[in-house]
């Protein structure tokens, strides 16, 4: 059986069993869910920044799925392109992914399906140093254990519109009961960025995470998924705007007309509250569900 390997537990996520398990605990224990959920959870929309960050918002994420759809058989997770530069969506080869928690296997019929319609691209050298995927998985381990996995990194291009679509029509075709999510951040904002149009300082922070932050989460909660991907590319507002425009093109085939924002936060705003300090440097993270 050919197992990807871990590469970003012990940086973005504890390397240990012990600890991967008491660190998701913790995400979850600090996720509270709003008393009105959508009656059905078709997909999501997760942060995928070191868990001190960003943990919280994806369990709060994964914690809505599993109150509504606690057998979902497979959770397809776009993610970022943060190093692959291929124009077609890249779906690794694996038949099983490893993290501290132990394996989860791979939807391999759902993966054939894609890969016979040319939609997407077999690629294991893809998925090799992306973490945006990787750090979902420990949680989708514990939280919905029965579950497969199909990892897929997409590219911000038109292709991750007709990926989406193509994606939901072949988990009707293959009848897979399927959870879809996309995985990005928002603004990263900041000298560290060399992204400063509102300048440096408290108004470009808020700018980035009032305004920017806004317009991406605004047009994904209407599953527009063309439109949040151009103004993404042309505004700087994601790192993911490939995996999430994936998603909503999944979710408007499905039928499904409006999302829920779960929560929105930025890095400046956690580490002010954890950590008793600021930074002129953030990034935006949200939770939504569709």
């Amino acid at each position: 059986m050919h197992t990807r390997k871990p590469i970003v537990a012990g940086q973005f996520y504890p390397a240990g069993g012990e600890a991967c398990l008491a660190e998701v605990q913790a995400c979850i224990a600090s996720a509270t869910l709003p008393e009105q959920l959508p009656a059905s959870i078709v997909a999501g929309v997760v942060p995928h920044a070191g868990w001190t960050f960003s943990g919280a918002l994806a369990a709060l994420v994964f914690s809505a799925i599993r109150h509504r759809r606690p057998g979902v058989a497979t959770v397809v997770i776009s993610g970022a392109a943060h190093g692959y530069l291929g124009a077609q969506p890249a779906v690794d080869d694996s038949d099983a992914w490893e993290t501290p928690l132990g394996t989860v296997a791979l939807d391999g019929p759902l993966r054939e399906s894609l890969a016979r319609q040319d939609v997407v691209t077999i690629d294991a050298p893809a998925h090799r140093r992306e973490h945006s995927i990787e750090v979902q998985i420990p949680l989708i381990q514990h939280m919905l254990p029965e579950a497969r996995i199909l990892p897929v990194i997409v590219p911000p291009l038109e292709t991750a519109v007709a990926f989406g679509a193509a994606l939901a029509e072949a988990a009707a075709q293959t009848q897979t009961d399927a959870v879809y999510i996309g995985s990005s951040d928002l603004t990263h904002y900041g000298p560290r960025y060399a992204f400063t149009p509102q300048g440096v300082g408290a108004p470009g922070l808020r700018w980035a995470h009032e305004v920017n932050d806004r317009a991406f989460i605004d047009l994904a909660l209407a599953v527009e998924p063309e439109r949040l991907l151009a103004q993404a590319v042309e505004n700087g507002s994601a790192c993911g705007p490939g995996a999430v425009a994936a998603t909503l093109a999944a979710v408007r085939r499905l039928g499904t007309k409006t999302g829920t924002l779960l929560a929105h936060t930025n890095s400046n705003e956690i580490m002010h509250r954890k950590m008793g300090m600021t930074s002129r440097d953030s990034v935006g993270y949200a939770a939504l569900v569709f």
